[in-house]
């Protein structure tokens, strides 16, 4: 989904949103559709072929207009059918993060920005400490990777699994996130983006006896 790199090393993520931004607009056209966001942290230092997430999506900056406030990057036909960039529409708040630099602290955890799938929320519920505990419904395929303490990034927001069964995990998400990301608005029934951890993609791919 984002084939930007930087002399050679593909730009990764940290699961740690910069900025709250808001869809302009979303144009359909032959090979997918062309998603303008108005932002403007994220526009400080941006250049053409920059990479920024959206939900967790690396997406490529084809066009941007500083003074507006403005970007656009084209989502290509699997990026809409694999995560929630295709149910964008025009207000919607969508969770932007440039890539880390290699003299960034990492606040969160490694990530790449290539969504694994889209899971349901299920279950929104605020704890006395203020804390909200989200329960998510997510593929087998991607639950196979998912471990209780362990990361997973939830809309391009790196969080700790509370728990963990066959078909979905819960987290919880501290009050200051609650209030810059999407996910302190996201219904019941929202589709959120998913993204494993790549550390236990690798160690599964590394198991003795494994032939694929």
């Amino acid at each position: 989904m984002c084939a930007s790199t930087i002399e050679g090393i593909a730009e990764m993520f940290t699961g740690i949103v910069e900025e709250l931004g808001t869809v302009h607009d979303v144009v359909a056209n032959e090979g997918g559709a062309r998603v303008e966001i108005d932002a403007h942290l994220v526009l400080d230092d941006v250049a053409v072929g920059a990479s920024i997430a959206v939900n967790g999506c690396c997406l490529t900056v084809v066009e941007f207009n500083r003074t507006a406030g403005r970007w656009c990057a084209d989502a290509v036909r699997e990026t809409l059918d694999r995560t929630n960039i295709g149910e964008l529409r025009p207000g919607d708040p969508v969770n932007l993060e440039r890539p880390v630099r290699l003299n960034d602290r990492l606040g969160g955890h490694l990530v790449q920005g290539h969504v694994d799938a889209t899971g349901t929320i299920l279950v929104r519920h605020l704890q006395e400490d203020g804390s909200m505990e989200l329960r998510i419904q997510a593929p087998k395929h991607v639950m196979r990777y998912v471990v209780e303490k362990g990361s997973i990034t939830v809309d391009g927001v790196s969080l700790t699994v509370v728990d963990a069964c066959d078909d979905e995990f819960s987290v919880a998400v501290i009050p200051h996130t609650q209030s810059v990301t999407t996910l302190g608005l996201k219904p019941i029934g929202a589709q959120v983006n998913l993204e494993i951890d790549v550390v236990a993609k690798y160690v599964e791919r590394l198991l003795p006896g494994r032939s694929n």
